[in-house]
């Protein structure tokens, strides 16, 4: 009897064919794949990398082709699957010894808020240029509280944000070869025109009505000074100089997540800023106010600094407190002179008041840029470019008198 054998060659399962490899492109299973060979820039080997996933055989091709194309100029980066979202967490941790406080938590808010909900969960490497122009048209027409639009002046600290971490992605990860925020297009800026609020008038007719409240001296500084609200609230006395009319502005102070925080000033430098004898004469009344508080107070006063300007229990100021008074302070002055009513101001506007009133008077751009701590120059020509233009119409008519025809 003859026997059936199991698995004769008519019967038995033919073999698959092994994947080929053409021109660097290969389908792995469902999904096609590219090699190319990279040069290694410390070790000067070629080394092959192998990159999957796309859809088809085309996809895979048009993709190999760009990445030859970098390799042969150096730019080609690993394929990386990291999301925008896992970068920036990763990146704003890198940054936050160097990073101001302040600054940092302004850093984290922008990507909590406005950029994670809307790209965080692409991969780094796939947003392009018109990915990060399209996130700034959302912001603009809805990206604010209750889907309110958001002011081209927050989507350019958006951008600011992005900006500088791509560029890290690019010339420190090395993520990526290039930054597509470089490309993206913002919204037309804002032109705003500080320090048009208030005359030299209404800024005296202020000071008068406040005088009354124990924080006046810090407002008659602020206007005299120019100096920002965080960098006063960090003034002690030792910066003070009342024999040499001068003070040192050394730092800024400012309130993160309910604790005080301390930091340099936004330029990181120091400065030092003229006072008038008005205001050194201010300086003296505040000085003797305080010693009054804690004389009177004695073991209750909490005072555990040199600072300038103090509650009545002697702990520094926050800066909340400052900025509601002034508009309470405003308002209450209106009520009682309805005829005369001040226009609406900030009490940032004491810092545009004193420098435009100073450019109006002729003080050079660079002597007005120091005692306002800006870095550059160019940053007060930018920020009072229309008070420049007003001095600059009667320039004509001051050079004719000054030759005397």
């Amino acid at each position: 009897m003859t026997k059936t054998l199991v698995g004769a060659p008519d019967e038995q399962p033919r073999k698959k064919k092994a994947p080929r490899l053409r021109d660097g492109v290969m389908k792995r299973g469902t999904t096609w794949s590219y090699v190319i060979r990279v040069r290694d820039s410390e070790t000067g080997e070629s080394k092959p990398r192998w990159v999957g996933g796309f859809t088809t055989e085309d996809d895979a091709k048009a993709a190999r082709d760009e990445a030859r194309v970098k390799a042969r100029r150096g730019e080609y980066v690993d394929r990386n699957t990291i999301t925008v979202r896992e970068y920036l967490d990763e990146w704003i941790e890198a940054h936050a010894v160097e990073i101001k406080p302040k600054t940092l938590a302004d850093y984290r808010h922008i990507i909590d808020r406005y950029i994670k909900p809307h790209i965080g969960t692409l991969r780094l490497q796939a947003v392009r240029a018109s990915t990060i122009t399209k996130l700034y048209r959302d912001l603009r027409a809805g990206g604010g509280k209750n889907g309110r639009p958001l002011s081209a002046r927050t989507v350019d600290y958006v951008h600011a944000v992005l900006r500088k971490a791509f560029r890290d992605a690019v010339n420190v990860d090395e993520i990526l070869s290039s930054s597509p925020v470089e490309k993206a297009k913002r919204p037309r800026r804002e032109i705003s025109e500080p320090g048009t609020v208030w005359t030299t008038d209404q800024l005296k007719t202020f000071l008068l009505a406040a005088r009354e409240h124990r924080l006046w001296p810090f407002f008659h500084v602020a206007a005299y000074t120019g100096a920002r609200r965080g960098e006063l609230l960090h003034l002690r006395w030792s910066d003070v100089d009342l024999d040499g009319k001068q003070i040192t502005i050394r730092g800024s102070a400012s309130f993160i997540d309910g604790k005080r925080v301390e930091g340099t000033t936004k330029s990181g430098r120091k400065r030092v800023v003229s006072l008038d004898a008005r205001t050194s004469q201010v300086f003296r009344t505040q000085r003797s106010q305080q010693a009054a508080d804690k004389l009177q107070l004695g073991p209750e006063w909490r005072g555990t600094g040199d600072h300038v300007f103090t509650t009545g229990w002697g702990e520094p100021v926050h800066p909340d407190t400052l900025s509601s008074l002034f508009p309470i302070l405003t308002k209450r002055y209106n009520q009682a002179n309805p005829r005369t009513p001040l226009p609406h101001a900030r009490l940032h506007d004491l810092r545009h008041i004193h420098a435009t009133t100073l450019l109006l008077a002729g003080v050079p751009v660079h002597v007005v840029a120091a005692r306002l701590g800006h870095a550059d120059p160019s940053i007060t020509l930018r920020v009072y470019a229309h008070v420049v233009r007003a001095a600059e119409a009667s320039a004509a008519d001051i050079f004719a008198e000054a030759i005397g025809e």
